[in-house]
């Protein structure tokens, strides 16, 4: 599936020979991951094809006269989509050449060097576990080592995530977004620009019934019993009265496992809640609460009238979803070239027999459509398991670089769209504009 990557930013700086080259900034999930030049990304591009063959995207073409404005843009629209295009194959993005890259690309940019450090990783309960590791080190060899001190079984890590999370001072929350498996914690904590964030540990997975594979785990039953008596505290999940005081019995007993039982009769337990944010429907303008899990998203709408309203959409009736971008620049001269995010959502629905957009203003955006694409990837699993032919046969390492991955037909819910609209550019070398992204 397809990663959150995009470009809105470019710039034109001299070299060391007294010619100019123009540095990319390239962010994902909204934030700024890192500024490579399109020579790094070229050679890349062809250490990745001695691995992978023919089977990558194409890579945009050297020009050798200066570029015009026009292919300055061209240029950075075609090294998006490559970048879009190259993570939606799993067997790149596990590779060595991919990861040691990017590795590199996010030390080199925030100035970091790769060097013994200590992070804090936050638990549901409020508490941390301080981790030595390499500032170098990836979320999931972060992962790795913070499942060996709780005693996690490896064979599970694939349920749980590391996570940005930004923190306030009356001691509520916000998940800023899923930190991908090749990006540096220790490195994204010291570049983020949102205030106050600190890399948390949560379960990741849409659907309530996987936690029964979870079950035979020590660790794993105390994190998932954490994260459920927080989402309570929360108010993210809903029991009934007899159910919560049936919970509160059983988490003075200390009954994790009985108390875990129970809670999958809670409604949303397991959703991933998002902040207050605005919506279209009924009409524009109204205030929404997002819940989503379970292949569902529930959207709790304040009407104009201060009237509450419960919508339900199903996954199985979402043809596909965009994500648009809209930034602005701030700090033009300074080091970090911030950009001002303005986000939405939007799906595409089957009501009443027709297909109807709904549009979602969220900072979450990326978020959001990174849960859509988990319940639709652990569809496809459930899916894959029950009916053998649709499995996905995945090359051995011995295999020739030309031999392909065979995939099961599947649906294209969406794809990412070039920018729809062009912001007035800014005076100088800096490129951006409006972009609108449709992801897996």
């Amino acid at each position: 599936m397809k990663t959150h990557f995009c470009i809105p930013v470019s710039q034109q700086l001299p070299d060391a020979l007294g010619g100019r080259y123009v540095l990319y900034s390239v962010y994902l999930d909204g934030l700024l991951f890192c500024r490579v030049r399109y020579s790094q990304l070229h050679r890349w591009n062809e250490q990745l094809r001695r691995v992978f063959g023919n089977c990558l995207p194409p890579f945009p073409p050297k020009y050798y006269l200066a570029m015009t404005a026009s292919m300055a843009d061209k240029r950075r629209d075609q090294l998006e989509r490559y970048l879009q295009n190259v993570t939606a194959d799993p067997n790149v993005l596990r590779s060595d050449v991919f990861i040691e890259f990017l590795k590199l690309a996010q030390l080199n940019t925030f100035n970091i060097t790769a060097e013994k450090a200590f992070l804090d990783i936050f638990l549901p309960n409020g508490r941390s576990i301080n981790v030595e590791i390499l500032t170098s080190a990836t979320a999931e060899r972060v992962l790795e080592v913070v499942s060996y001190k709780l005693r996690l079984s490896r064979e599970l890590l694939g349920y749980f995530s590391l996570f940005l999370i930004q923190f306030y001072k009356e001691g509520s929350f916000s998940v800023v977004k899923k930190l991908a498996d090749f990006e540096l914690p220790y490195v994204r904590l010291r570049s983020s620009e949102v205030e106050n964030c600190k890399v948390g540990l949560r379960k990741w997975y849409m659907d309530p019934a996987l936690d029964s594979m979870l079950m035979d785990c020590r660790a794993a039953v105390e994190l998932l019993y954490m994260q459920a008596v927080q989402d309570i505290d929360k108010k993210w999940i809903k029991p009934t009265q007899a159910q919560r005081q049936e919970l509160e019995t059983l988490q003075k007993e200390n009954n994790q496992t009985k108390f875990l039982q129970l809670c999958q009769e809670v409604q949303r337990y397991g959703y991933v809640q998002l902040d207050p944010c605005c919506c279209d429907y009924p009409e524009p303008g109204c205030g929404a609460v997002l819940s989503i899990g379970n292949d569902e998203i529930n959207c709790c709408i304040t009407l104009p009238d201060n009237q509450t309203q419960d919508v339900t959409f199903q996954m199985s009736r979402v043809k596909c979803w965009q994500v648009t971008f809209l930034g602005t620049l701030l700090d033009m001269d300074g080091p970090q070239r911030t950009l001002n995010q303005n986000l939405e959502l939007r799906f595409q629905y089957s009501k009443d027999s027709c297909w109807q957009w709904f549009v979602i203003y969220t900072k979450q955006a990326f978020l959001l459509s990174s849960c859509l694409k988990k319940m639709i990837s652990e569809k496809m699993a459930k899916l894959a398991a029950e009916s053998p032919e649709m499995q996905i046969e995945v090359p051995e390492k011995s295999k020739s670089k030309k031999d392909h991955v065979r995939q099961s037909k599947q649906k294209e819910y969406s794809s990412f769209l070039s920018r729809k609209s062009k912001i007035k550019r800014a005076e100088g070398d800096c490129v951006f504009g409006t972009i609108k992204e449709e992801d897996l």
